[in-house]
């Protein structure tokens, strides 16, 4: 049966490839909405050309006159609402590959629909946490489609909730693997950059070479799973062949296993709990490999630690560590703040908040508001 999809961020890393495993199973897929931020213009009309969907959302609104000449028939529509309206529509499968907290209110909008929702953008559930869990309509609505977030998926079948004694995420280690703290004082963000396994946009390859991008991925995996912060870990794994584990209560750990490409877990995310046809190359278990796993260095990488705090702290304090490290990403790329300045001064945006006694979506915005503020003033500092 063809699924009817609504791509949000279909211009980024996680659109582009969708879209391609979406062209190699026509049968299956029917793309009805597409949103991007409006930033190449060309390719949003390549890919509706290509796609015929019904609507094209362009967050930046300056970009709808130059799309819409372009594409007759087609209902083309400029601003944040027009991203949240494309989200609603009611497809099957709702494919949330923005970057950054701004998918929030197109996640809440997309679970509201009760569509499949296929998250790509962990900073939705990490600023909008409990908002976000309570919005499902069923168990099963959110299907991960980070790599590590859907390799646990799929090793949870192996056994029920009360036979999970822990997670285990693995992590590449990014572009500073083994480096000690010092030795990250002068790192560039061409160095920054540099991901050794994967082909991601720069803010998550950069949250990849802190180590904030596997914090978010903790709290998403606490949040999907309903698994203790206590019970998930964190383990450096090179080769990026393991996506992550699952370790049950009699001792076996299940592990998911496959060459790093995100088309994988994006066709999960589409098909799931089905699996689509050669998706995705294969491991060769014709040549010799090994595959190596190290403690966490959480002197040179304390993000993780950071978000275990965070998360102890409130409900509300992973979503001023996802906005604050936002900021600090940014000002890092500009030259504003060095490489140890991102999550030195996310630490000190978290540690001054102060949460009110119960999350609303309003109070997320108040809150991401004010650590940006915060840490525009601390980058400021730095900066002298």
């Amino acid at each position: 049966m063809t699924r009817t999809v609504s791509l949000l961020g279909s211009t980024g890393s996680i659109g582009t490839q969708a879209l391609d495993v979406i062209a190699r199973h026509r049968d299956r897929f029917d793309v009805i909405a597409i949103a991007a931020g409006g930033a190449d213009p060309a390719a949003i009309i390549a890919q509706a050309r290509e796609h015929r969907p019904r609507l094209v959302a362009l967050a930046r609104e300056s970009a709808v006159a130059e799309v819409a000449s372009a594409l007759p028939g087609i209902d083309v529509r400029g601003g944040a609402d027009a991203v949240i309206e494309a989200a609603a529509l009611g497809a099957d499968v709702v494919l949330n590959g923005m970057t950054g907290s701004v998918g929030l209110r197109p996640t809440l909008a997309a679970l509201a629909a009760g569509s499949t929702l296929a998250l790509a953008n962990k900073e939705s559930l990490v600023a909008g946490g409990a908002l976000v869990t309570a919005a499902k309509r069923r168990p099963d609505q959110i299907v991960p489609v980070d790599s590590e977030h859907s390799a646990l998926a799929q090793s949870l079948r192996s056994g029920s909730h009360a036979e999970v004694r822990r997670l285990v995420v693995t992590a590449s280690g990014g572009a500073f693997r083994g480096r000690s703290r010092a030795s990250l004082a002068h790192v560039t963000p061409a160095d920054a950059l540099a991901h050794p396994n994967w082909d991601m946009g720069p803010v998550v390859t950069i949250n990849s070479a802190s180590m904030i991008n596997k914090a978010l991925e903790v709290v998403e995996a606490h949040l999907l799973f309903d698994i203790p912060m206590d019970r998930i870990d964190v383990v450096v794994h090179p080769q990026s062949i393991v996506h992550s584990m699952v370790e049950f209560v009699d001792g076996a750990t299940i592990a998911q296993a496959s060459p790093p490409d995100m088309r994988l877990p994006i066709a999960l995310g589409l098909s799931w709990p089905e699996r689509l046809g050669d998706v995705a190359p294969r491991l060769d278990w014709t040549h010799a490999q090994s595959w190596t796993f190290e403690p966490l260095d959480e002197d040179a990488f304390p993000a993780i630690r950071l978000m275990r705090d965070a998360v102890a702290a409130s409900p509300l304090h992973p979503a001023v560590l996802n906005a604050a490290n936002e900021e600090c990403v940014q000002a890092f790329v500009d030259g504003d703040l060095p490489f140890l300045g991102i999550v030195d001064t996310v630490r000190n945006v978290v540690e001054k908040y102060q949460a009110p006694a119960r999350i609303t979506l309003d109070e997320v915005d108040h809150a991401e508001a004010w650590a940006r503020e915060r840490a525009r003033a601390v980058i400021a500092a730095v900066r002298g």
